[in-house]
């Protein structure tokens, strides 16, 4: 179900470069965010005009604005106070830091020069960047600063100040196919049900599927299966908070069966409407119309 929102919200992400701006755009489209990155400020306003003249009246927008802008950015100061005096946009500034030791060091292990001094030091070009960028820092609604953080420790921090109720910040795509129409490479957990019973060898199923209360009805009834939800339940338990707390936006839980018809579709099924109960659950089933088209 997609988000509603009630208001417009602009975040603006800037600060040093090096700080975890790439992390901190990342984790707002992972909440729903539309995203912009290297936005110049003079084209905010022009952008925003645009949405409001569309569908898309109520918005959440993540832009990155930093140095890369160029001589744009002297704009930003403008284009802050133009939106401020708009109460119809909630508008917040999120401020990456960190010291110059760190984002020296950054600057070497990935080998790239600074944005202020191509062909100069990097400490250069960073002690200049601090001193054009004091005046938005002081603006700032939030100040983080990432020297000690590890990019999933960032993204917790992002998600604990900016997440919305409504917004699905975790998500489980529950998933069915077919062996013999290979693997889905965009799988996180694979469960191969094809040790249980096959309701293609009987009759009156074959033309059938998971969908259908007959085919669900024979294989949810097996001594199997109800052994293996059991299993399957206290994993999903056991695992998913642990994916969460590791910073993963979804999870892709997928069963396999020979076709992707009957057992697959089954499971993933019934794994969706459990795991619904707790978390933003999608099911899909890749195969199920493959049939119909040979």
């Amino acid at each position: 179900m997609e988000a509603q929102y009630t208001s417009n919200e602009l975040v603006i992400i800037t600060g040093m470069s090096g700080a975890g701006r790439t992390v901190a755009i990342q984790s707002f489209e992972d909440l729903g965010y539309y995203c912009i990155d290297n936005l110049p400020p003079v084209l905010l306003p022009t952008f925003l005009t645009l949405l409001r003249s569309s569908d898309k009246y109520n918005f959440r927008i993540a832009a990155v604005m930093d140095m890369r802008g160029g001589v744009f950015f002297d704009e930003l100061i403008a284009a802050l106070d133009e939106l401020l005096s708009d109460e119809d946009i909630e508008v917040r500034i999120l401020y990456l830091d960190a010291t110059n030791a760190t984002l020296v060091r950054r600057y070497k292990e990935t080998r790239r020069s600074h944005p202020l001094a191509p062909n100069g030091l990097p400490l250069e070009g960073i002690e200049k960047e601090r001193e054009l960028l004091a005046e938005v820092k002081g603006r700032a609604d939030s100040v983080y600063n990432t020297s000690h953080m590890k990019p999933r420790e960032l993204r917790e921090k992002i998600t604990h100040e900016f997440a919305s109720l409504t917004t699905p910040v975790f998500t489980i795509n529950v998933m069915s196919f077919g062996f013999k129409h290979g693997m889905p490479i965009d799988a996180d957990l694979v469960f191969d049900v094809r040790f249980l019973k096959n309701p293609y060898y009987v009759e009156e199923l074959r033309h059938k599927t998971g969908l259908q209360t007959e085919v669900s009805s024979y294989v949810l009834a097996l001594a199997e299966t109800e052994e293996l939800i059991a299993k399957l339940k206290d994993l999903f338990h056991f695992m998913i908070p642990l994916y969460k707390e590791e910073g993963k936006s979804q999870l892709v839980i997928a069963f396999g069966c020979t076709g992707g018809q009957h057992r697959s579709v089954t499971l993933a099924e019934y794994f969706g409407k459990v795991l619904a109960t707790d978390e933003h659950t999608v099911v899909t089933h890749r195969d199920i119309e493959r049939r119909k088209k040979v």
